[in-house]
């Protein structure tokens, strides 16, 4: 891999976390078509293809792998955190704060299928957490180990890898990868394991062989899903 294209995957990360955080600046929700976010159809590289380009091995040691792996806590982005950008974008009749918190707004969930009313507090933001797609100790012991740690914290923080989810479902997932868990929402699989390839592809990681017979099973129901944009 090229020193080019590791900046330029971080530096798209990066500006990616910035236009969002500008979306809250501005208080102006960035979801009213949510199928942006989730992955429409329209022309792109099939998920199938990209998954035939993954490298197969088996897992690594989980060795030395914690969350300060990927930068700890949520990357701040013109005054506002990794958090509240993917809220902004993901829920609906957003309302904010002037910290740039998302107070509240209501959220189709995609792994379960049911509408979430968010109100942020102690005892309710919880409610819809941030997923990472790839969990990151899944990705730690499938070749995040070998990125540089600013790719690490690029990864935790990229729109791509992440989506606001049922705190429940979310909990549920754990660090599991496509073999052991996928959503119980089985019209947002298809689009789930797509995403999936594609935060793979585009951080070089791999998938074990139970990993990607799984996603192959799941693409096999939806052979024309495109990967969503990177």
């Amino acid at each position: 891999m090229t020193l080019k294209y590791k900046i330029r995957r971080t530096v798209t990360a990066t500006l990616s976390l910035i236009l969002l955080a500008l979306a809250i600046s501005f208080n102006t929700p960035v979801v009213v078509d949510n199928t942006a976010v989730l992955g429409a159809k329209r022309e792109g590289v099939l998920a199938t293809n990209a998954l035939g380009e993954l490298d197969v091995k088996g897992r690594a040691p989980k060795t030395d792998y914690s969350r300060d792996q990927f930068g700890g806590d949520w990357a701040i982005a013109n005054g506002c955190d990794t958090r509240n950008i993917i809220l902004n974008r993901d829920l609906t009749n957003v309302v904010t704060n002037d910290k740039c918190q998302i107070e509240s707004g209501a959220l189709i969930d995609p792994y379960t299928g049911k509408t979430i009313d968010f109100k942020r507090g102690a005892a309710t933001s919880g409610d819809i957490q941030i997923d990472h797609v790839v969990a990151l100790s899944d990705a730690w012991q499938k070749g995040a180990q070998q990125l540089s740690p600013d790719d690490r914290k690029a990864l935790a923080n990229d729109p791509l890898e992440l989506l606001a989810a049922d705190g429940p479902a979310n909990q549920q997932k754990s660090d599991g990868d496509a073999a052991t868990w996928l959503p119980p929402n089985k019209a947002f699989r298809c689009r789930y394991v797509a995403r999936q390839i594609a935060v793979k592809q585009k951080y070089k990681l791999w998938v074990t062989t139970a990993e990607k017979d799984a996603m192959a099973s799941v693409l096999s129901q939806c052979p024309l899903e495109i990967l969503p944009n990177p």
